[in-house]
């Protein structure tokens, strides 16, 4: 492994615009394809052997599955059905279907888990077996269904069928799956490396297993073009692309390839995060010694984590104040939120949308930083949200400009126009600036939430006759 680590270091990203060096012409012309793309072609990472050549699926430890794993329930859904124009400009003559404004009903299966992405035009459901599902745009095979049509309604993945899958996350066209044995697999637009196999092979068409060997992974996230595995022993690894730092591993990985032609050092293998820092108000950085991370989010090229002392990190493109530093500055290693680091204000949950970041503290306090609409102000550090004061939050969606809180009984959202129906509010109000209580969803209990592009999925319990009575007053969706 270190040969190859070391190897990985060596590609210089200053010299190559120099036109004398001997030897950044040499790498040069490993890198290229000679296809004329965009973006060459890096050399293959050898596969690393070690842990689980065979695919070796040793369940993760019972009580950890007991706390990622939740009951199944009822699909419910919302937003925009119209998969391949979303978050596009209209084209003419398109066919375009209603929004479902309402909260609706949608497929009989019992589903235990609903995943997307805050830029992703598709989704992932788990049955109550554990089968993953896939539903919405597939331009780039992100589906996993061995091809690129788009799927209105939910079709099983054949790939992923004998796996128990535990979670999933939705970059922007690439799609990540974690197994119960702790084994990540994914699929899609693989250009930048995101899909973490080794190489930068243009689309990966069914899920494929990435390229690490590492201590088993219990947590998975997909930003836009990047995605970030946590394995069980606390540690991060980031593979995709490097542009605004987002990989965490101190570089954004340009280089020039002629005068004018910038490329990227794309990382097509999992690479652990190894330096947290925090930075004084006169800029002097210095490491913080993090043991263990928690818990993470990302944001369209951002991410948020937490480590075991409940503090949190940031790095990644830093517009509109979504780190939380109080500049708009990007870092290139996760940095310490100094907000969040007080005796009060330890940090339990982290949720990412495209241009900000949410922060759940231990005494329930919700506080929110960047910006969430395209005009006005941004936080440019953590903000209560006092409209949620008290409230007890369960489970938090956050899209490209909408949130949805499950907290006690009650859901709750809002977003600035334009909205697609994802806030659930009905097509007399379709958005709100304030959070606004959803009532046709009132006493609903939310055992899974995920937002995509312009639409929301979340999984309602259906146990007790007043559940299921709830959920009969909801329309049903049928494409």
């Amino acid at each position: 492994m270190s040969s190859q680590t070391s190897k990985r270091k060596r590609i210089p990203t200053k010299k190559v615009a120099s036109k004398k060096s001997k030897k950044a012409v040499d790498i040069d012309s490993d890198l290229s394809d000679g296809s004329g793309t965009e973006n060459n072609v890096q050399p293959d990472e050898v596969l690393i052997a070690g842990h689980g050549d065979t695919l070796d699926e040793t369940p993760l430890p019972k009580e950890l599955l007991n706390t990622i794993i939740k009951p199944a329930g009822q699909l419910i859904f919302f937003g925009s059905v119209n998969w391949d124009s979303m978050g596009k400009r209209e084209a003419k003559g398109q066919k375009v279907l209603p929004n479902l404004y309402w909260p609706h009903r949608f497929t009989d299966l019992r589903i235990r888990l609903v995943a997307s992405g805050c830029v992703a035009g598709h989704c992932i459901m788990v049955t109550e077996e554990g089968k993953a599902m896939a539903l919405g745009r597939n331009t780039h095979g992100q589906l996993g269904l061995d091809d690129t049509t788009t799927r209105t309604t939910p079709i099983l993945i054949p790939g992923l069928e004998n796996m128990n899958i535990i979670a999933a996350s939705c970059g922007r066209h690439h799609t990540l799956f974690l197994t119960d044995g702790g084994t990540v697999f994914a699929c899609g637009d693989n250009r930048s490396g995101q899909c973490g196999v080794g190489n930068l092979q243009p689309q990966i068409l069914v899920p494929t297993r990435i390229n690490y060997r590492g201590p088993p992974i219990i947590k998975v996230g997909a930003g836009a073009d990047f995605s970030i595995i946590l394995d069980i022993k606390g540690g991060l690894h980031s593979f995709g692309l490097p542009e605004y730092g987002q990989l965490g591993h101190n570089t954004d990985g340009k280089y020039f390839k002629t005068s004018t032609k910038l490329c990227f050092n794309y990382q097509t293998s999992p690479k652990r995060i190894v330096l947290y820092i925090e930075k004084s108000k006169d800029g002097h950085v210095s490491p913080v010694d993090v043991t263990e991370i928690v818990d993470f989010n990302c944001g369209q090229n951002h991410t948020v984590a937490i480590d075991s002392k409940k503090r949190a990190f940031s790095w990644g493109f830093g517009g509109f104040g979504r780190l939380g530093h109080a500049e708009q500055k990007d870092e290139m290693v996760p940095r310490l939120i100094k907000y969040f680091d007080s005796q009060s204000r330890g940090v339990r949950s982290v949720h990412c949308g495209s241009t900000y970041s949410l922060a759940v503290t231990e005494f329930n306090g919700l506080f929110m930083f960047g910006q969430t609409k395209k005009t006005g102000e941004a936080n440019m550090y953590p903000k209560p949200i006092q409209d949620l004061a008290g409230w007890s939050i369960k489970h938090i969606g956050t899209g490209l400009t909408s949130i949805i809180v499950a907290a006690d009984e009650s859901v709750i959202a809002w977003g600035a126009s334009p909205c697609f129906g994802e806030l659930g509010l009905g097509d007399m109000q379709k958005t709100s600036t304030t959070p606004k209580e959803v009532n046709k969803l009132a006493g609903v209990k939310v055992l899974s939430l995920a937002m995509g592009l312009c639409f929301t999925m979340m999984v309602a319990a259906c146990e007790t006759p007043e559940q299921k009575q709830k959920l009969e007053n909801l329309k049903e969706y049928t494409p």
